[in-house]
């Protein structure tokens, strides 16, 4: 056996882990988001009950590797050496889309991904095949692809987009009409028969979806549940119901116990079943390899793997163990399942996504819709429907996402829907049912309000043309690196893995984003509810901010006169995110101030202020770097030296009134206030006699750089705003200090 395959088997278990942590950090949002977003126990209850899920799962999941062996394509129309390229093409391709997705934020399906992966892949197997084989034609290509099960998986796609959407909405709008936000007292009567229906169809899909291919359950109960799907569904209905009220009457809370029961048998159909997308093809590669060097033949034909896959529980209990360290420890899989928790929120504030023409044309239209249907509606009735509707009050209303009447929706919907797509034989994605349930829920909760659903609606159709994206994206890129690997042999191999590993660490060692880490530096302000928390966090943050914003400006000007264009880049980078901190200080303006009306409206009062002010200063200092910046990265002439003496000037007077506020906003001591107001007149002075001489050097010189003179003028100008609302800012604080003594 040639040390060539032995090192694909070697490069394949490697990408079989990166495929299980970069797949566990996409599809966590499937099992984790309605017991997260509705807060029903604390993050590390849920991640050990989705952890058992998960462990139960990896070892009934051996059934399904047939899969990855020969369901899309024929093996025994391929040679060992063919199908070992075919193999590491595809997982090469498979982990580096997941992982973009991952970067990117966006839930996306890796049963598509390994399918037409697998699919791309073996498109390019079969065109070397037939380009070797001059008795053969392209249109002899449906001899080596599985082209029908393509088809089907493309309709199930479409398919399961629309019909969770709608049960979503509709599952969940009956639920509101009947419970209300303030369901405590109709659910005392009702809530067993209602979490029975949920817990019914949970444990359906636990059983018959999750376990169906691990032999515990014997195949005449299979077959007969099979056949009769809804008079099973009836009498679990009946005795999770009679259960559920008896752990009522316990005074147990069975929203809870629902929920639980729901992430675990989500995790456990997901490692059930969705294994083998991250494994199935190294498990497929490794008995390749295995039944060639029993032969003793690198060219025989791979008819052996149509045969059923022998399982091996010592690795699919490892890669449970992965899973769940996968679960535990990623950060990616966290902002995989921010995506989904922001566009369901009930809560409105800063937005991730923005707005495009298709959103803002599909609003207006529901708008207009809405017009026309509330004026069929009788008066009375539209009050009724509305009050069902009107959510709690701030002060009584939960700092979770969203509460558990949604949480359970979500989780029956999306039970009962991939339930009944398996009886039917139908191949549905559990991301996209999830995903779309949920947004069908929000939509119908009236969560998607005038001032965030322009946003979701673009979040929404992002992530599902990123669905889309991936069965294309998939499809090509296997293909492209099957037939490199198929053509360049083990030069190509051991570049396109050295390609491959480096992405990846680069990936998972780049620099967090600008909201990332500006929500991370405002994380002590938004944690702070009592007045004296509010006044030390915004005292620290004031003091922070100014300080950034003196070496950033000081950076600058030194880097603009040495036309350094490494620090101008970094000085760009940082102010941008002070205004990024800014910006989400905006938008999280009113939900302080709520907290704040409870407390002290003097302590408001300062908080408005101060986010007014430091935005302000953050802003005129991005018109300062980015213009900077442009100008040194364009080669654009430099300053002349009379126009880096006169900045310098500026700069020394106003790292001279920065260190002064500084000083007063750490000391508390605003003794000194004249003192800053009479500096910042005599600059004042001083940026005004250098716009007079520069404009007597455009007289005097009118071949100067105009550039140049633009970026110049820039500089002060923004420099002016900027020591403006440095100096109301440290006024305004004074004022507050003096009044909370």
């Amino acid at each position: 056996m040639s040390p060539l395959f032995t090192a694909i088997v070697v490069i394949l278990a490697l990408l079989a882990v990166m495929g299980i942590v970069v797949g566990v950090a996409n599809d966590a949002v499937n099992f984790l988001n309605s017991a997260l977003g509705s807060k029903v126990a604390p993050r590390r209850v849920i991640l050990w009950v989705a952890a058992a899920g998960i462990l139960v799962g990896t070892l009934t999941s051996s059934g399904m590797m047939e899969v990855a062996r020969s369901g899309v394509f024929y093996p025994g129309q391929f040679s060992f050496q063919e199908i070992m390229m075919l193999f590491l093409g595809m997982m090469l391709g498979n982990v580096l889309l997941l992982d973009l997705y991952n970067t990117l934020g966006l839930p996306t399906s890796t049963t598509v991904s390994m399918v037409f992966g697998l699919l791309g892949a073996a498109v390019a197997a079969a065109l070397f095949r037939i380009a070797g084989n001059p008795g053969t034609s392209l249109q002899d290509l449906s001899q080596f692809i599985n082209t029908g099960k393509a088809m089907v998986i493309i309709a199930a796609i479409l398919l399961s987009v629309a019909l969770a959407f709608v049960a979503g909405t509709l599952f969940m709008y009956i639920s509101r009409l009947i419970f209300s936000f303030r369901y405590a007292a109709v659910f005392r009567r009702w809530g067993a028969v209602w979490c029975g229906i949920s817990l019914a169809g949970i444990l359906y899909f636990a059983l018959f979806k999750g376990l169906k291919s691990s032999g515990l359950i014997p195949t005449s109960v299979s077959a007969y549940v099979g056949d009769h799907v809804l008079v099973t569904l009836l009498a679990f209905w009946a005795a999770a119901s009679l259960l559920l009220y008896i752990f009522q009457r316990m005074r147990l809370n069975i929203m809870r116990i629902t929920i639980l029961s729901g992430t675990f048998s989500l995790a456990l159909a997901f490692a059930g079943n969705d294994l083998v997308n991250f494994i199935g093809v190294p498990l497929a590669g490794y008995d390749a390899w295995r039944i060639a060097g029993e032969a003793g033949s690198e060219t025989m034909m791979m008819g052996a793997l149509e045969a059923p896959a022998r399982a091996n529980f010592l690795l699919l209990g490892v890669s449970g163990l992965i899973m769940v360290l996968t679960l535990f420890f990623s950060k990616k899989s966290q902002h995989v399942t921010e995506t989904e928790l922001s566009l369901a929120s009930q809560h409105e504030g800063d937005e991730r996504f923005g707005s495009t023409l298709i959103s803002r044309s599909l609003v207006r239209a529901t708008l207009v819709m809405n017009t026309m249907w509330t004026g069929l509606i009788p008066a009375r009735v539209q009050k009724a429907i509305d009050r069902r509707f009107e959510p709690l009050p701030a002060e009584e209303r939960s700092s979770a996402p969203y509460d558990m009447v949604r949480a359970v929706v979500n989780l029956t919907a999306a039970s009962i829907l991939i339930a009944i797509a398996t009886s039917y034989k139908l191949p549905l994605s559990t991301t996209y049912v999830v995903f779309m349930v949920a947004m069908g829920s929000s939509l119908a909760d009236r969560s998607w309000g005038r001032e965030s659903a322009v946003y979701r609606i673009t979040g929404v159709m992002a992530v599902i043309s990123g669905w889309f994206i991936t069965a294309l994206g998939g499809f090509l890129i296997a293909l492209a690196v099957t037939a490199l690997l198929l053509w360049g042999g083990w030069i190509a191999v051991a570049a396109l893995t050295a390609l491959c590993a480096w992405l990846l660490v680069r990936s998972h060692l780049k620099t967090p984003g600008l909201k990332e880490e500006a929500e991370k530096a405002l994380l002590p302000l938004e944690t702070a509810e009592t007045p004296d928390e509010v006044l030390c966090a915004c005292i620290g943050e004031v003091c922070t901010t100014m300080q950034e914003v003196t070496r950033i400006y000081n950076r600058t000007l030194v880097a603009v006169f040495k036309e350094n264009r490494k620090v101008l880049k970094e000085m760009v980078r940082d102010s941008n995110r002070l205004f990024e901190e800014a910006r989400i200080r905006k938008y999280n303006v009113m939900p302080t101030l709520r907290r704040l009306q409870r407390c002290d409206i003097d302590t408001g009062h300062f908080y408005v202020q101060v986010t007014d002010y430091l935005s302000e200063v953050t802003k005129a200092l991005i018109h300062i770097t980015r213009p900077a910046f442009e100008h040194i990265d364009n080669n654009h002439e430099g300053m002349s030296k009379e126009q880096i003496v006169d900045l310098m000037r500026v700069n020394d007077q106003v790292e001279a009134i920065f260190d002064k506020i500084n000083d007063m906003l750490a000391t508390k001591d605003f003794s000194d206030l004249d003192l800053v107001l009479e500096m910042r007149d005599k600059l004042f002075d001083t940026i005004v006699e250098a716009i007079k001489s520069q404009l007597r050097r455009i007289n005097d010189v009118p071949s100067g750089s105009t550039r140049a003179g633009v970026l110049y003028l820039t500089i002060l100008n923004e420099t002016k705003t900027m020591m403006l609302q440095s100096r109301n800012l440290l006024k305004s604080q004074q004022y507050f200090l003096e009044a909370k003594k």
